[in-house]
């Protein structure tokens, strides 16, 4: 495919990682190396397949995870040192995951009071006047994005099918204006709308890369109600308001 969608907002090799054990409930001090490799084998594969431009952090984990499983099966006098080698690197896996997860924990929390913050210093309403409701919607990841269209797209994606079904009459600019018009009109979308039945599945590609390119331009926001819960698409209020 000649349409490449550059992934420089979206996370790395670590926020996979963690997205995978929270998917799986897993505590990160006992993940299971096989499963998560073929785990993350799997979603590297699809974004290879989409033809997504992947850092290549995410390809020198594969070779790290790769590397650990091989040293499961194997004795432990089998394995032998290299001069300067972690004696585990399972266990020094192990560890920068648990200081990232910390990180992104301690981030979250700066966001979360900077958005109570802004609560708190916003226009008071007049007297008598009921707060109003609104709904509390979690951002959704790159991960579950691909979780999802990998869902509708019911099994394994790979490279071959993705150019073989992907064909002339379905353009990812041509989406691109469509779902612009849609989130216009819309302002708010289910993932599941652009992905209905009896459509082709080469449309859903070049519409799933389509979103992604929105994002990437700050055009939309895809968010959810809870973790691994359904994806809504939602206008970007801030960056019409910045074009303006």
């Amino acid at each position: 495919m000649s349409y490449k969608v550059k992934l420089e907002i979206f996370e790395g090799p670590l926020d996979l990682l963690l997205y995978l054990v929270k998917q799986s409930h897993l505590e990160i001090a006992r993940i299971p190396i096989a499963k998560i490799t073929y785990q993350y084998l799997q979603y590297l594969q699809l974004m290879q397949a989409l033809d997504l431009e992947i850092a290549g952090e995410f390809l020198v984990m594969a070779a790290t995870l790769i590397q650990i499983k091989s040293r499961t099966l194997l004795p432990p006098e089998a394995v032998p040192l290299e001069e300067g080698e972690e004696p585990d690197p399972a266990a020094e896996l192990i560890r920068r995951l648990q200081e990232y997860q910390r990180f992104k924990e301690a981030a979250e929390r700066l966001s979360q009071m900077e958005k109570e913050r802004r609560v708190q210093v916003s226009r008071p309403l007049g007297e008598g006047a009921a707060p109003a409701q609104t709904e509390e919607l979690m951002e959704a990841s790159l991960f579950d994005l691909l979780t999802a269209f990998s869902e509708f797209m019911s099994g394994e994606v790979s490279r071959e099918m993705i150019h073989e079904i992907i064909k002339d009459e379905f353009t990812v600019e041509e989406k691109v204006q469509l779902l612009r018009r849609l989130i216009q009109e819309r302002e708010r979308l289910s993932l599941g709308e652009l992905f209905g039945p009896g459509r082709p599945k080469g449309e859903w590609v070049a519409t799933f890369l389509a979103l992604l390119e929105l994002i990437r331009l700050k055009e939309v926001l895809v968010r959810q109600s809870q973790l691994f819960g359904e994806i809504v698409i939602l206008r970007n209020r801030d960056s019409i308001e910045a074009a303006i």
